[in-house]
């Protein structure tokens, strides 16, 4: 069985060319809110990381190196409260997008199979069902695949994107309960865990699948992928992993070294320094808190309302009640004008239809430009 052909489907951000070019034409430039690609400079404990390992004749291994496997199981128990990791259930992966595209196909996966994703979802998750060959089910009501036999993979995002929503200990809990009656594999999303906004998350952080309190105490069924990109500014790396049932994370690793899917040694490396140090991910944390709150700022100004956003680097954002030309949830207001509106203001941001029908009343702002970008935007948000 061979991947379907998505030669026809069309690239969602390719749609957004005309306004791209409206919000380059402002006088005083475009700000870049529509995409999550880290702007500021990559940790100089990471990059020396990489330096001193840039003499790599050989082939790197598949599995990750031990260093790297063990950094995995540290980072984990000290910052997800994940203590029981054993260094053999990780595995590097080339950026988390792959992994997230490909994983339906890499389980064997196939026609008569359901993948569960949630309703507003990166898109990514569709692609990859229908790589494989197998069906989509959008939804965040466990009631609408539990007991179904066909449901083989169930996705969850938290924090996600591009809502910023974050799922509590006690959904993720009963997503587990209902997988593993069915025979199903959970695979959690968690790249923005570590930017946690809203309380209690803030404080205790954000539930990770692998959580005692979540999985029992066993890891079965269970996988989740994480990126360093976000946390250390680190997206031309390509540095991620995947992690949980020591099972499945054998069998990928089996298809894997077939197909030559290897993390650069140099990379490798980098990863280890990256998931030592925490202090870089808090100076980061930082830099974007200030910059969510002055757009915070902004949007309330230009009458848009913020919901969810509790973690993440995205506010997802509609025209509010009584603040603009349309009341909240009137399709009349749909994200392609909010999209419109802000391009002639010279500032560019992602239509919530790009994550499902369900976003069709939101536009998702990226905390991911410089500060004096996001100061520019602020300004034209609060004086039109």
């Amino acid at each position: 069985m061979g991947l379907a052909d998505l030669s026809g489907l069309a690239y969602p951000w390719d749609t957004l060319a005309p306004y791209l070019e409206r919000a380059r034409a402002h006088p005083r430039g475009m700000v870049d809110l529509s995409v999550g690609t880290p702007v500021d400079p990559t940790p100089a404990v990471v990059r020396d990381a990489l330096a001193a390992a840039s003499d790599a004749p050989g082939y790197p291994t598949t599995h990750g190196t031990p260093a790297l496997r063990e950094a995995v199981t540290g980072w984990f128990a000290r910052r997800r409260g994940v203590p029981d990791l054993h260094p053999d259930a990780v595995l590097p992966t080339i950026g988390s997008k792959e992994l997230v595209g490909l994983l339906p196909a890499l389980l064997h996966l196939g026609p008569g199979d359901v993948v569960v994703h949630p309703r507003t979802a990166y898109p990514t998750y569709d692609v990859g069902a229908r790589l494989a060959g197998a069906s989509a089910l959008a939804t965040d009501d466990v009631d609408e695949w539990a007991g179904r036999a066909d449901v083989r993979l169930v996705w969850v995002n938290s924090p996600s994107n591009p809502t910023g929503r974050v799922l509590d200990a006690a959904h993720l809990a009963r997503v587990v309960a209902a997988a593993r009656s069915i025979g199903a594999v959970v695979a959690s999303d968690e790249c923005y865990a570590e930017l946690a906004w809203a309380e209690p998350y803030a404080s205790t952080g954000v539930p990770s699948l692998l959580d005692p309190t979540v999985c029992g105490g066993t890891h079965e069924g269970l996988l989740v992928t994480y990126s360093l990109s976000k946390q250390s500014n680190v997206a031309g790396y390509r540095a991620a992993f995947v992690a949980g049932d020591a099972a499945l994370v054998a069998d990928l690793l089996a298809t894997r070294k077939h197909l030559g899917m290897i993390v650069p040694a140099p990379v490798q490396a980098a990863m280890v320094a990256a998931l030592g140090d925490d202090a870089h991910v808090a100076a980061q944390r930082e830099v974007y808190a200030r910059r969510r709150d002055a757009l915070l700022v902004g949007l309330d100004a230009a009458g848009l309302a913020v919901d969810d956003s509790e973690a993440g680097l995205y506010l997802w954002s509609r025209r509010a009640a009584g603040g603009g030309r349309s009341e909240a949830g009137d399709p009349d207001e749909s994200c392609w004008q909010v999209v419109s509106g802000l391009a002639e203001l010279g500032i560019l941001v992602g239509p919530g239809t790009f994550y499902g029908s369900a976003g069709n009343a939101h536009v998702r702002v990226a905390l991911t430009a410089t500060d004096e970008r996001v100061h520019e935007a602020t300004r034209r948000l609060s004086t039109g």
